[in-house]
């Protein structure tokens, strides 16, 4: 298995190589040369198999043993998901009939980020190790992690990465543009390795300058940069895991087969909450291995550049009246360009190309070459478009067999709320009340109206079944949920809500450096001072 760019220019990159470069010499996003399928017997072999054990299973398809070892692979999973509070690590919980909750916030963090970084964390430390090992010149391999958050990353990857050895973290956040909770999570964490970074800017500015420095040559030579943002391969992989995870766990609880006809009448949906594109790219990837889910509902809040581009196939950067981010009440979705997208059309590119007329599900074993080049080419040309003139568009036909498995939806703030307050104190009997994060009611809400639009017959009157993804806890954003939830009688944000986790997290010690404008030269300069305070040399 090796990895080549989306934007064409770089190819043949092992495992370990597109892990620790993260982004593409050209720009571009790293992406296997062939996506594998599901062995031919997965839905009996792999059905009663733990969330270990799946990963496993789904990273052996990706990862050649001749890179990283069955029973070192197997050690490093281990090792990721014994963190997580739940024995299940992803656990699925039934709202009502035909409408489930998949929870992805029971990891160190309490978000869904964790999943993935907890295990990047680990890759990188074993990648380092182990070229250390074989190092006879005296040189010590390093690596210098630079990230953007717009609230979960930025934590997840300071917790998955404290006290790597020969690791430094740096993470970037919009200064005043991330809750209370999430900021304090990431400062609180005094290792000697980890440093925060508050810009006065956006999220958008963030990404942006962590792009520019990983395209600086000579700063990215003499620091060895690491990335560990969707962009990361790495990232992307270990999320398709709880995709299929799911899928057992819910054709379990309905007493389903897997391999029977039965389980194939059923139709499985996801709905997620969006901002880069990444986690639900997991699920088209899964989906493309072969899985089998109908629609991936995209969801997103005002800043809908996503769903824009659904309805009229045009990406254009188009938010606020002054063309910048809107704040809102789901802050981590907060962004004006996804950078994952691009992964996806590089797919929907190449698609164009083809002779035969067929749909994309695994078939690139003999990858065609000349449509790979064709789909570099697209993708780096929509790219230079993107950044010259804030938009492109492409071709209607593209987007209407993209919508076959993608649909999306918009979530207002006003939404949010009312969605939360539903979901606390349900009007149906049968359904069981929740509290849901800002981020998941979005999902949650696009779920209905998607569902509505397209007349889905829930399970067991109908064949539909949606499977929310719940990316955060609702700790996490006490002031959305106290406002959604102040009238509801006897709802206590302290009782109900906090986990014991986060008493006392905001009155702790922070360490902060504040980057006072959005200025790559000025990000640059405090990292350095930073390393130099870290006794590292360069």
């Amino acid at each position: 298995m090796h990895y080549r760019s989306t934007r064409g220019q770089a190819k043949n990159y092992t495992f370990e190589e597109a892990v620790m470069a993260g982004l593409s010499p050209d720009g571009g996003l790293f992406i296997p040369h062939t996506i594998p399928t599901l062995p031919a017997n997965w839905k009996s072999d792999w059905a009663n198999k733990s969330f270990q054990e799946l990963a496993l299973a789904i990273l052996s398809l990706y990862i050649d043993e001749t890179e990283i070892p069955q029973a070192d692979l197997k050690s490093l999973i281990d090792k990721s998901y014994s963190t997580f509070r739940a024995d299940d690590v992803t656990p699925l919980f039934k709202i009502r009939d035909g409408f489930y909750i998949l929870e992805l916030f029971h990891g160190p963090t309490f978000a869904f980020k964790d999943v993935a970084l907890q295990f990047v964390g680990n890759l990188f430390e074993y990648f380092l190790e182990r070229r250390n090992k074989k190092e006879t010149s005296g040189k010590v391999h390093r690596l210098t992690v630079v990230g953007a958050t717009s609230g979960d990353t930025g934590s997840a990857a300071i917790y998955g990465l404290r006290n790597k050895k020969n690791v430094s973290v740096f993470i970037l956040h919009p200064r005043g543009r991330v809750s209370p909770i999430q900021e304090a999570q990431m400062t609180t964490v005094l290792d000697p390795n980890v440093h925060n970074l508050a810009v006065e800017g956006t999220f958008d500015d963030c990404q942006d300058i962590v792009k520019t420095l990983f395209g600086n040559t000579e700063f990215n030579n003499r620091h060895h940069l690491g990335a560990v943002n969707s962009i990361n391969w790495a990232r992307i992989l270990a999320q398709t895991t709880y995709y299929v995870y799911s899928y057992f766990k819910l054709l379990n609880t309905l007493n389903i087969n897997a391999a029977s006809p039965e389980a194939e009448q059923v139709n499985v949906h996801y709905s997620v909450p969006t901002g880069n594109f990444g986690d639900i790219l997991a699920g088209y990837y899964a989906r493309r291995m072969g899985l089998p889910s109908s629609k991936l509902i995209v969801a997103t809040n005002s800043n809908d550049i996503l769903t824009r581009f659904f309805e009229t196939s045009a990406y254009a950067k188009q938010s606020g009246p002054d063309g910048s981010v809107k704040a809102t009440l789901s802050p981590a979705m907060d962004i004006l360009v996804s950078s994952n997208f691009e992964r996806l059309l590089w797919y929907l590119a190449r698609e164009t190309e083809r002779d035969d007329g067929e749909t994309m599900t695994g078939e690139e074993t003999q990858l065609d070459e000349r449509l790979a080049d064709h789909a570099g080419q697209c993708v780096a040309g929509w790219m230079k478009a993107l950044k010259e003139t804030g938009s492109f568009t492409i071709n209607k036909e593209v987007v209407h067999k993209a919508r076959v498995i993608f649909d999306s939806a918009r979530v207002s703030d006003e939404d949010t709320l009312q969605t939360i307050t539903a979901y606390h104190r349900p009007a149906e009997s049968e359904q069981v009340p929740y509290i849901l994060d800002p981020h998941t009611a979005v999902g949650v809400k696009a779920a209905e109206e998607v569902a509505a639009r397209h007349n889905f017959s829930l399970y067991p009157k109908g064949k539909d079944i949606i499977v929310s993804l719940a990316t955060a806890h609702p700790a996490k954003f006490s002031e959305s949920v106290e406002t959604a939830l102040k009238n509801s009688p006897g709802f206590d944000f302290n009782k109900d809500v906090l986990p014991t986790e986060f008493h006392g997290l905001l009155d702790k010690e922070k360490r902060i450096v504040v980057v006072d404008k959005a200025e790559p030269e000025l990000v640059i300069a405090a990292i350095e001072k930073e390393l130099k305070a870290e006794g590292i040399e360069f």
